[in-house]
């Protein structure tokens, strides 16, 4: 049974840059709890007279990208502080950076700013903007393998050897090369190979490559013992 992919929130980060310096981004700090764009999807009545089994009919309209907010403590002077007032009235480049170093890119207009001052608890704020068209899924850095792949499986003719591609930082998908004494085989690009006759006598091994917005890596398993025939 495959291992859980879950994880917690913790090292998230929200950022904004002005749309004339889109790629300049300045992180908000004491940020501690953040809601993401959330997409809501409108449908319009297309019943008519003839609409079969005297029942409605709808198709798919416009979808609202919804709101973007978050929390965090709130100190008044600071850099977070002074970036959110300037924010204004104004059209910023929103990034939200997840744990996994996938990001969520998209253009906001902040909504409101409302800053609580309790009397014994620590100062906090929620910010909210309106989200304007559609967030771009990205990725902040290329992937990094972090433990090698690997195959399973027994190197004979006719046996089917299954890669694992290992473990990778920033969520890439994942292309296969299996290889014979070191070199390509031809067409043999799945995460599974069946050795052929004339793999006999050789070591198999397999290249994973990871791949996301930013670029691509490379890793290569260990190799298999011989394969022996059938």
């Amino acid at each position: 049974m495959a291992e859980t992919g879950a994880m917690i929130g913790y090292g998230s980060i929200f950022a904004m840059a002005d749309p004339e310096a889109p790629t300049v981004f300045e992180d908000i700090a004491e940020v501690y709890d953040i809601t993401p764009p959330s997409d809501t999807d409108d449908l319009v009545d297309a019943t008519h007279m003839q609409s079969p089994n005297r029942t409605r009919e709808f198709i798919a309209g416009l979808t609202d990208p919804g709101e973007a907010s978050f929390e965090m403590n709130f100190i008044p002077g600071s850099a977070a502080d002074l970036a959110i007032q300037n924010a204004k009235g104004k059209r910023k480049i929103c990034r939200i950076t997840f744990p996994n170093g996938v990001t969520w890119t998209f253009t906001g207009i902040r909504q409101g700013y409302e800053p609580a001052v309790p009397t014994e608890d620590k100062m906090t704020a929620t910010v909210t903007f309106k989200v304007s068209g559609p967030h771009v899924n990205g990725a902040t850095q290329a992937p990094a393998n972090t433990l090698l792949p690997a195959i399973s499986g027994v190197a004979q003719v006719g046996q089917v050897l299954s890669a694992y591609a290992g473990a990778w930082s920033y969520s890439p998908s994942f292309s296969y090369q299996w290889k014979k004494a070191g070199v390509n085989i031809a067409g043999a690009t799945g995460p599974t190979y069946t050795p052929v006759v004339g793999d006999v006598g050789a070591a198999i091994a397999v290249a994973v490559t990871g791949t996301n917005s930013a670029g691509n890596a490379t890793a290569t398993s260990a190799a298999t013992a011989n394969v022996i025939a059938a």
